[in-house]
């Protein structure tokens, strides 16, 4: 009993003759802030009672941890501690000890050649025997280069191959996603060569070196640990680093925001200032990132909120998307200064910012494009009505300069035929005078239908003044035209209009046609002229017919 009781005042770990798979346990720690404490020195210290998933901050670079353990059954037991998150650290040692008596010692330095047994990818794994109805404590030194955050956990050898087998397959998705997105905007950017697309393309890279460096996949892929990869770490401002070349360049904040620009300029240059001397010293630069980040999100804050104040359309999801980043953030930052419990959402809470962030970028490039061709969408509109009749709706004077000039020259290359018809309404003035301006112009709009309706898709039919039209008939030569033109002719003489009186009258057409001669007409006037002269002609010899 007496035996019993030291055990559990001792935070003892019952193992017993069931599957050895313990992933949350109570355990003690203490923190060596002289960093020079050995075993023994450590041994005489007072440990603190805690979880075994500890986040302490940067103030406890060498942490000591001491799980005691009592094998209950009446089998020797083979056990496996593991430290799945050993790759950040800059060093690890385990000891087992009994009555102050050491056992077994592994240590691991990362910047050296490492024991083949001991790390596999991510993850330490100290292997020991705990014999039957006997204790063992054990001591396991961490040092980090920054922060310390950890967790220990107890398997029996199918456990520790399962756990494993399982690790990071969230972070591979992550990881996935990101350069499917990077990959896919690199190509935008080789099509478009639009800035934005590469910014974004750089930032996701940035994003994935940094997920897959933090959380172990670089490790468990490449098994590659240490200073040397420890540098990589410098992604963690080459990010910013583009997300803000990125907001610059997608709301075109030099030349429209110049305020919001100057603001985003100052932090962009201490950032990079920063990821330089990281290329030198990377340790030295982390001290001032976190700060550096906490600069930028604020100003990257209020620059969002002072673009959607001035109504920028993008600007409300980027502040949806930050948001979410910042809140993730902050877990991030109160995890990482050990002031929030070591779980899931702490422990991945900036590749979870930084997931949800990236997608929203994503959207705002969509909806960008969007805007863009609802834009260009807009100016064709524009475009259209500049050149539309509205009455008509058939094109007017403007267009029929401009495309008639195209259409000139693929004739002269092709030595295709190109006819113009020209026509006048006969009597017009007549009708306007007798049953007024509103039945004047329903007479134009039937006869804009009928000439919708008769002509050809390549024709280009224009309404050329008052109650005057031309149509250019691209491959037809005189005789066609002249065909064209009498067709059109006898099927309006058989529209009906009728008056405000209810009394159904019908008008005619002259019409004039010229077929344009390649050899000399330099000049799409030319022939329109030589159909006007045809038209006049038409008019005076009785109206109501076709000359040429």
């Amino acid at each position: 009993m007496f035996f019993s009781s030291s055990l559990l005042a001792q935070e003892t770990l019952i193992i017993d003759d069931a599957a050895v798979k313990k992933e949350s346990f109570s355990m003690s720690y203490f923190v060596d802030t002289s960093e020079k404490l050995s075993l023994t020195e450590v041994q005489q210290e007072l440990f603190i009672d805690s979880a075994n998933k500890l986040s302490l901050g940067t103030k406890a670079k060498t942490t000591w941890s001491k799980i005691v353990l009592f094998n209950n059954s009446n089998v020797e037991k083979k056990l496996f501690l593991h430290h799945p998150y050993a790759y950040h650290v800059k060093a690890v040692e385990f000891y087992v000890t009994d009555a102050n008596k050491r056992f077994e010692t592994i240590k691991i330095d990362f910047d050296k050649p490492l024991p083949q047994a001991t790390m596999y990818g991510a993850s330490a794994i100290f292997a020991f025997k705990l014999p039957a109805k006997k204790s063992r404590t054990l001591y396991i030194k961490t040092v980090s280069y920054t922060h310390q955050w950890f967790a220990l956990e107890l398997f029996d050898e199918e456990n520790s191959k399962r756990a494993l087998l399982s690790s990071d397959n969230d972070i591979a998705i992550l990881f996935g996603v990101l350069c499917s997105l990077a990959i896919y905007n690199f190509i935008i950017f080789l099509v478009s060569r639009t800035k934005e697309n590469i910014y974004y393309s750089f930032y996701l890279l940035s994003a994935s070196i940094w997920l897959t460096l933090s959380y172990g996949l670089l490790a468990n892929v490449f098994e590659v640990y240490g200073m040397n990869v420890f540098r990589l770490h410098v992604s963690l401002m080459s990010m910013p680093i583009f997300l803000l070349l990125f907001l610059m360049t997608i709301f075109n904040t030099k030349e429209e925001y110049k305020t919001e620009h100057k603001a985003l300029m100052f932090i962009f240059i201490l950032i990079s200032l920063d990821a330089l001397y990281g290329l030198y010293d990377i340790l030295g630069a982390l001290k001032h990132s976190s700060s550096l980040a906490g600069l930028m999100i604020l100003i990257t804050l209020l620059v969002s909120i002072s673009l959607y104040k001035k109504q920028n359309p993008l600007a409300k999801y980027f502040l949806i998307g930050h948001t979410f980043f910042i809140f993730f953030n902050a877990i991030a930052i109160l995890y990482y200064k050990g002031l929030i419990e070591f779980n899931y959402i702490s422990s991945h809470a900036v590749g979870i910012g930084i997931m949800l962030e990236a997608l929203m970028l994503g959207f705002i490039l969509s909806y960008r494009i969007k805007l863009l061709e609802d834009m260009k969408k807009s100016q064709k509109e524009l475009k259209l009505l500049a050149a539309t009749d509205p009455l008509t709706t058939l094109y007017n004077r403007r267009y029929f300069d401009t495309s008639s000039e195209h259409l000139l020259k693929m004739s002269q290359r092709t030595q295709e035929e190109l006819s113009v018809i020209m026509m006048d309404i006969d009597f017009f003035k007549r009708v306007n005078d007798t049953y007024g301006h509103s039945v004047g112009d329903e007479v134009l709009v039937k006869l804009s239908a009928k000439l919708k309706e008769i002509s050809r898709e390549s024709d280009v039919v224009c309404r050329y003044g008052g109650e005057e039209f031309i149509i250019l008939l691209p491959k037809t030569d005189l005789k066609g035209a002249i065909a064209l033109a009498e067709k059109i002719r006898e099927a309006c003489a058989l529209i009906g209009i009728e008056s405000e009186e209810e009394e159904l009258f019908f008008f005619t057409l002259s019409l004039g046609v010229a077929e344009v001669d390649q050899s000399k007409d330099v000049d799409i006037k030319v022939a329109v002229n030589r159909a006007d002269e045809a038209l006049y002609h038409a008019k005076n010899s009785g109206k109501n017919r076709v000359c040429s």
